[in-house]
């Protein structure tokens, strides 16, 4: 999951999918109750899964680091 985008007055989480036959990657604005896509726009074929990353962190002021006085 990662951006959040304005799509029929809703707002809907972006997945990123990839494909394991392929390769193809691709990204699906999606509410949380929709089904996960699991056949591939590109070969058709059923081997399709979301690919999760890290949220973007940014760290503000002192004490995240040992060296923070």
């Amino acid at each position: 999951m990662s951006y959040i985008c304005e799509t029929s007055e809703e707002l809907l989480p972006t997945y990123h999918y990839r494909c394991k036959e392929c390769g193809y990657d691709f990204s699906e604005h999606q509410s949380f109750s929709d089904e996960p896509i699991t056949i591939c726009p590109q070969c058709g074929k059923n081997t399709v899964r979301k690919v999760y990353s890290a949220p973007p962190i940014n760290f503000k002021g002192k004490g995240f680091y040992r060296t923070d006085k």
